[in-house]
């Protein structure tokens, strides 16, 4: 596709909401568009970075003799009870029932997952959770 045809929604003037050199550029550059605190949509241009990125790292890992994983985002309570993070989060943590009433969580990173099967030499590539409450380094 040519690039007089991409959706590429620019912007002449800085953002107003954004602080970050990196978050202004990337909103002003059409990569991403915020839909709510902490909660980006992903341009195609910006989609075509992430892209780019996740070859780089799939490459570097497997050169490294990693095997990739794709881990849940929502995982069961039992595994933050086991390490006390169910209460100590509050409520920064999103959690829900399923239909029979078992509780579950939208883990913050697919990493915080049940380990107990994972092999030693893992990468583990995905998009992050984040509420900016919960992590102050995190562009809100």
């Amino acid at each position: 596709m040519r690039l007089s045809q991409s959706f590429i929604p620019t912007m002449r003037q800085d953002p107003g909401e954004a602080e970050v050199t990196s978050h202004r550029l990337m909103l002003r550059a059409g990569m991403i568009r915020k839909v709510a605190a902490g909660i980006y949509s992903y341009l195609p241009l910006g989609l075509r970075v992430i892209r780019k990125i996740e070859t780089i790292v799939r490459e570097e890992m497997n050169r490294a003799g990693a095997q990739e994983l794709l881990l849940p985002i929502l995982s069961p309570a039992e595994l933050w009870n086991e390490t006390g993070r169910w209460d100590f989060y509050g409520k920064e943590l999103v959690r829900l029932q399923d239909r029979h009433e078992r509780d579950f969580c939208l883990g913050p990173h697919a990493r915080r997952s049940d380990h107990r099967f994972v092999p030693p030499r893992s990468s583990i590539v995905s998009p992050v959770t984040s509420d900016p409450l919960s992590n102050p380094n995190k562009i809100s």
